[in-house]
Parts: C-alpha cells; structure tokens; sequence
C-alpha cells in the first residue's frame, strides 16, 4: 500500500513540462520555416505540404498541452482539499504535519488515515459536504507501506 505525505502533495502540484514546451516551439518555428519557403517557391508545393504537417504537429502538441493543464489544475484543486485535512488530523491527534499519512492524494471517503508516530491506522468517513469528518479505528491487511515523501 503506498502512502504520501502532506510534503509529497503539495510538492508534486507543479510538473515540469519543459519536453512538451520544446516541442511545440520547433513544431511552430518548424512550421514558419516551410511556410517562408513556400511563400518563396510558390510552385513547389511540397513545402507546403511540409508546412500542413508541421502545422498538425503543433495542434497535436498543444492539444496535449490543454489536457495536460486541465489535468493540473484538477489535481491542484484535490491535493488543494487534502492539505488542511492533513493539517486538521495532526493538530487534533498532536502529532507534526509530517508524521500524518494518507492513501490517497485526494480528499475522499473511506481513504486510510496513517499516523506514524503512534502507529495508528483510521478510515476517514466524511460528511456530505467534506466539512467534517470521522476517523474510525482500521486494521490494514497488507503491513508492507510504501511512503511517498
């Protein structure tokens, strides 16, 4: 079973996305390249035809970039949740922030609640509104934890 910690969520909110931006810069100067060209050489076309495909290519990587940052921000909008959940369970159980670990990265009910320093499992149950919240007693089958800093 692998659990995070709070440092490990709110440090994974930001990727870097720095292979995908190269990409759609040479796909865009790609694609300026052709179309110069077949603005000089009006009647070979196949630098237009380069240029369709460079063209294509940069719609593909910016439409993977949209998904990516509507993928990102609903992460950020999750881990935004389970942040002062984290922060509520420490200071009611007084333990530190990072000694409080979760199942899940984001705030839903029946994720398992870990407290490391008492060694303490508990199950969340949350109200309708995720307002407040429960913790019952739980018992993990499988000891094994993996812990994602």
């Amino acid at each position: 079973m692998t659990f995070y910690t709070l440092k490990y969520i709110e440090q994974n909110q930001n990727t870097s996305k720095t292979i995908l931006y190269v990409l759609i810069a040479s796909a865009a100067l790609t694609m300026i390249v052709f179309t110069l060209l077949y603005l000089r050489h009006r009647f070979d076309t196949r630098y237009r035809d380069l240029g369709i495909i460079a063209l294509l290519f940069l719609l593909l990587f910016v439409g993977t970039q949209y998904e990516k940052y509507v993928e990102t921000n609903l992460v950020k909008s999750q881990s935004a949740q389970i942040a002062p959940f984290i922060k509520s369970v420490a200071r009611d159980h007084n333990v530190k922030d990072s000694d409080v670990l979760v199942n899940s990265t984001s705030l839903q009910d029946g994720i398992i609640v870990r407290l490391e320093s008492k060694d303490i499992d508990y199950q969340l149950n949350l109200n309708g509104d995720n307002n407040s919240y429960t913790l019952k007693k739980a018992h993990v089958i499988n000891h094994d934890v993996n812990v994602k800093n």
